[in-house]
């Protein structure tokens, strides 16, 4: 990257190895800080994206009840900022839930401040929020991890959209000589070229049409913050990575984390709340009257072994849980809900416990799958499909259906036909390997691999 907006920013091309601006006072071996940490999920995202970054805190000595992902209920943006639209936020009431999730985590622990870390849309709401000087001192930490701080696109169509750098609000927020919000130690993780929010042209699949002009590779940069550029990172990766949790850890403690691994609980406790997706639309609205069955199954065919470890109908705040598992188990999350296909979820074992494991049906099943004897997607809710970056493969065979260079696509699908119905689908995403169950589309059923990594 040639250079970087502005002059006033702090920027680091960030090589493993490279020491840390020493942003706050630590000792060689500094303790991990007492302050809680709220960690804010980008657009059409949930608290579940923290999940491992979360036990990468817990591995290096971060305290879980100190720990905290909110659940913004309506992801995704506004077409126009000032038009209320189905399943779909305003920047203001975006701001507004996060006042309330940061209130909420600084009377549960009684500390006086929190630590912010945001990805994508979030850290947007998170500079709003933290424009006021008053916000400002109860939060005096900020990382923000593929911020589109100034825009996606930049055009003079769509000026009410919050992802225009032409819009109400980013003009706003960066009408300033430093951006950064004022008294607040801000460190801004950005891609060198591979955050497909960030390119010479907008995606035409985010912002409806084609041919806008982006805001390219520089854009995310901030003037007053540290600007890390991470490398050929993916837009989720800038948040979920290990590579992304190193920046973390040494802007908070002032040193390397002492591991990057995730430590190993014997018996982890897992948790999390079912959400509605009307039309297709992600939210993180609570779905009550489904029900959640937990099964372990048999790592090379993905078969059932044994009874449920845990059944439960969820009431109106969706959550299901407490289920007590091993850490060598793979598991099948059976997932059944009015107005959704029957959703049988499958995933590699966990090895830690979670409050964040959210759960959502699977999308309305289309023509094109009623034509198939199954439907089995893979997805990777913690970072894009990379080609030719990443192996991918499902089913045995690489998929057709990602698109190649910037990562972009982060589901694929699989069309099984009869005769394959009865065999395993193994889906394959470099070192993670997960089988699964081929259910019958007849039944409206639908099998989903979803990676961890």
């Amino acid at each position: 990257m040639a250079s970087m907006r502005g002059g006033t920013g702090l920027t680091r091309r960030a090589l493993i190895g490279a020491a840390a601006a020493p942003l706050f006072a630590a000792s060689a071996r500094a303790a991990a800080p007492t302050a809680p940490i709220l960690f804010i999920h980008g657009a059409g995202d949930s608290a579940a994206s923290w999940m491992t970054q979360i036990w990468r805190f817990e591995s290096n000595g971060f305290a879980r009840e100190r720990l905290f992902a909110v659940n913004l209920l309506d992801p995704l943006a506004r077409t126009d900022d000032a038009t209320a639209q189905p399943g779909r936020s305003s920047s203001a009431e975006h701001r507004a839930q996060l006042a309330a999730a940061l209130k909420a985590a600084l009377d549960e622990t009684g500390a006086g401040q929190a630590i912010l870390i945001a990805h994508g849309r979030g850290g947007l709401a998170a500079r709003d929020l933290l424009s006021d000087q008053a916000t400002a001192l109860s939060a005096p930490r900020l990382i923000l991890c593929g911020t589109p701080n100034h825009g996606v696109f930049d055009s003079e169509q769509m000026t009410g959209s919050e992802l225009n750098a032409r819009g109400p609000l980013l003009r706003r927020l960066n009408a300033g000589r430093l951006e950064a919000p004022p008294g607040v130690a801000t460190l801004n993780l950005m891609s060198d070229g591979y955050d497909r929010f960030a390119q010479r042209e907008a995606p035409a699949a985010v912002v409806g049409r084609a041919g806008l002009r982006g805001p390219g590779p520089e854009g995310p940069a901030l003037n007053g913050a540290l600007n890390v550029v991470l490398g050929p990172y993916d837009h989720r990766e800038l948040a979920c990575s290990s590579r992304a949790f190193r920046e973390m850890a040494r802007f908070l403690l002032g040193r390397d984390p002492d591991r990057l691994s995730i430590q190993i609980e014997p018996q982890p406790t897992l948790e999390g709340v079912v959400t509605a997706s009307p039309n297709g639309a992600p939210t993180n609205r609570p779905l009550a009257d489904a029900t959640v069955e937990i099964y372990r199954i048999d790592v090379q065919t993905g078969v059932r072994l044994g009874d449920p470890i845990l059944q439960k109908i969820t009431e109106a705040d969706g959550r299901w849980g407490p289920a007590s598992v091993r850490p060598d188990w793979p598991l099948e999350f059976a997932l059944t809900a009015p107005g959704h296909p029957a959703t049988h979820i499958y995933r590699s074992p966990f090895p830690r416990s979670t409050r964040v494991l959210n759960l959502r049906p699977a999308r309305p099943l289309e023509k094109a799958d009623h034509r198939a004897a199954a439907v089995v997607t893979m997805t990777r809710p913690r970072g894009y499909f990379g080609l030719p970056r990443d192996v991918v493969s499902l089913g045995g065979r690489e998929p057709d259906d990602i698109a190649r260079g910037v990562p972009s696509d982060a589901t694929t699908t699989l069309r099984v036909s009869a005769q394959d119905l009865d065999r395993p689908v193994i889906g394959l995403f470099n070192e993670e390997r997960i089988a699964a169950r081929a259910w019958r589309a007849s039944e409206g059923r639908v099998s989903v691999i979803e990676l961890t990594s």
